[in-house]
């Protein structure tokens, strides 16, 4: 999924639903043209990621994919591509770039002493 769809996907998963309009002001920061956002809407309704209903002359757009869904999916993909599968890669690397700071540390290990006495 690319940055823009994902941007739209977010905008629907905070909403439920909206028309193109409301997408295109809620992502009116990236300066984009209502066009180009109805386009894309299409484009993503056609791929069964968004679905659309018809309201008078207006398509309300929700998603139609859960948002954990798309998370796991793309960390997934960035797992596979950058770590060749490899979870305990991508973890090293998120903690020896700082990416991680000692709470969150801290609550990981807890995560994962509770999983693993549910094993």
């Amino acid at each position: 999924m690319g940055d823009l769809q994902l941007a739209i996907m977010q905008v629907l998963w905070s909403r439920g639903e909206a028309p193109a309009t409301e997408v295109h002001e809620a992502l009116s920061g990236r300066q984009l043209a209502l066009t180009t956002i109805k386009t894309m809407l299409r484009k993503m309704d056609e791929k069964g990621m968004v679905r659309h209903r018809e309201d008078g002359r207006t398509f309300v757009y929700s998603p139609n994919l859960a948002e954990a869904e798309v998370r796991l999916g793309m960390v997934n993909s960035l797992l596979d591509r950058l770590f060749g599968g490899d979870g305990s890669a991508l973890v090293s690397h998120l903690v020896r770039e700082g990416e991680v700071d000692p709470t969150e540390l801290e609550e990981l290990q807890a995560r994962l002493a509770a999983e693993e006495s549910e094993l």
